[in-house]
Formats: C-alpha cells, sequence, structure tokens
C-alpha cells in the first residue's frame, strides 16, 4: 500500500497544498485541470510512488486550498509555470516528470516551450501543443464551436454566478454530462469539486484562467521551439471540448512524441479510465524514464 499525505509547500511566494507520496528526488509533478484539483489524481499517485517517484499533487494557485491571487493577471501563463518551477525546487527536484490534464496540461506545454527547467518526461492528457490547436482553430469551423465556453468565461461575474448557482450543480454536470461512464462520478466526487468552487473567490480564480491568457496560443510565435523532452500523449477521444484532429501533426512541434488514444472515454480521461490511463502510463514511464 502507497500512502498519501496532504500538507502545504511554499513555492513563488504562495502556499499550495499538495497530496504526496513516495519520497526522493525523483520528482513526479502532476498538474489538473478545469474544475478539477488535487483529487483527480487519486489514481495515479500510487502508480507513480510505486514506480519509484516522489508524486506531488498540488491544488494549483486559486483552487481548493492553495493560495488565490486576486487579480486576473496573477493567473497569466507565466506566473503559473513559476508555480511549476518553484515547486519542483521546493522539493529539491533532480530528475523532473511533468503531467498534467487539461489546464495542467497547457501549463506543462508552457514549462516544456519556454524549457524553464530540464525535464525527463512530459505526460499530457486531452490538451493539445498550443501551435496544434490554433492550426486546428483555424482551419475548421467544428473547433471553435466547441470553445464556446472560453469567450463566456470573458463576461465579468455572469460565468461565476451561473457555475456556483444551486451549490455549484453547473460544475458537477461538468463532469456527469461530458463523460461517457457516468458511474465514475458518483455524487461523492463530484461534491469534492463543486465544494471547492463554492470556497469564497474560488470560481473567479478558476475562470481566472481564461480571462488571463486569451493570447495564450500566440505566446511562441509562428515558429515555437521544439519539444526534445519525450512525450506521452493520453487522448479520451469522446471529448467533447476538443476534438481528436487536435491529436494529429506533432512532427514538427515534438522530437519523441507518443500517442495512445483511448476510444469510448470523455475528456476526464484519468479519471473515468484509471486503469487503462495507467497501464499505458506504467509501461511509458517505466520504457522510457528507468533508471539513474
Amino acid at each position: 500500500m502507497v500512502e498519501i499525505t496532504s500538507r502545504r509547500i511554499q513555492a513563488n511566494g504562495l502556499s499550495f497544498m499538495v497530496d504526496e507520496a513516495g519520497e526522493g528526488d525523483r520528482v513526479a509533478l502532476l498538474l489538473h485541470g478545469f474544475p478539477e484539483s488535487r483529487f483527480s489524481w487519486r489514481h495515479q499517485i500510487p502508480l507513480l510512488a510505486a514506480l519509484g517517484w516522489r508524486v506531488i499533487a498540488p491544488d494549483l494557485r486559486g483552487y481548493g486550498q492553495s493560495s488565490r491571487p486576486p487579480r486576473t493577471a496573477d493567473y497569466a501563463i507565466g506566473h503559473l509555470v513559476d508555480d511549476v518551477a518553484g515547486l519542483f525546487d521546493a522539493v529539491g527536484a533532480r530528475r523532473r516528470l511533468l503531467i498534467g490534464h487539461d489546464w495542467g496540461a497547457g501549463i506543462a506545454w508552457a514549462f516544456a516551450l519556454d524549457r524553464r527547467l530540464p525535464l525527463d518526461g512530459l505526460v499530457i492528457m486531452n490538451v493539445p501543443h498550443p501551435a496544434v490547436l490554433g492550426r486546428v482553430m483555424r482551419s475548421s469551423w467544428r473547433q471553435p464551436l466547441r470553445s464556446w465556453y472560453m469567450g463566456f468565461f470573458q463576461l465579468p461575474g455572469l460565468p461565476e454566478a451561473m457555475m456556483t448557482a444551486n451549490g455549484a450543480r453547473a460544475i458537477g454536470q461538468a463532469f456527469t454530462g461530458m463523460a461517457v461512464d457516468k458511474s465514475r462520478f458518483p455524487p461523492e466526487v463530484t461534491d469534492v469539486y463543486r465544494h471547492n468552487a463554492l470556497i469564497p473567490g474560488a470560481m473567479t480564480a478558476m475562470i481566472n484562467y481564461y480571462r488571463a491568457n486569451t493570447r495564450l496560443l500566440g505566446r511562441w510565435g509562428a515558429t515555437p521551439p521544439v519539444i526534445e523532452v519525450p512525450t506521452l500523449m493520453i487522448w479520451g477521444e469522446e471529448d467533447t471540448a476538443l476534438g481528436v484532429e487536435n491529436t494529429e501533426g506533432y512532427g514538427p512541434y515534438v522530437r519523441d512524441f507518443t500517442l495512445r488514444r483511448l476510444p469510448g472515454v470523455s475528456h476526464w480521461v484519468q479519471q473515468e479510465a484509471p486503469e487503462r490511463v495507467n497501464i499505458i502510463l506504467g509501461d511509458w514511464v517505466g520504457a522510457r524514464l528507468a533508471g539513474p
């Protein structure tokens, strides 16, 4: 049995509540998405710890029990990348595995593109490389239509009111409505996310990720740096927010790219299909990142 503990870590001038397992300086940092929390990695933390990694899964800034800076600009991608670097440094990481889903995957892409610190491995779940998403957005009407909510989130106040109404019912529906296997999201799971969203100021902080990063896709220009880090992408094919065309055309952007698509699985891939995700993740980490 792997023991998972919770504690606070001070990094980049903020306080992060984290779930942690394992020990040593081989650190796997797990970044959740919207509207999730560190709880979303409950199935992967024991696996990675058993593989010999010290696993750190934080509530991202603004979420759950972590610090909640007040300004919209506090959630710009540069600050989020600095948080990742600060967390790696705070735990003395000498080897670094960065894993992200949804917004966490967006931060992970940015961290690798900015080459903020050397990485040993990068694992991305259901969010495309910024250049790929930009190409898909320009080439078809389907992806802009799927991404309608990003425009809605730019409105002041209204998104927060709608998302937190009736005990944050819309937060729970974000999971049960999109999931293929809805049994993976019983009330005891969705209640965790609903309660986090109802913490004063939390919903605004969560939506500020969208408000502060409207120009993210152009951050690295027309020719972004090639990512040299071995990269695994796991993608639930039934994602209603991001089409499977976002998994194609990675040759110019990622030198060492492995794609694993899961049919019959939604955007919430690591929670909805943890058994399949963990087999893929364990095989890849064991094969690519073993040794000193």
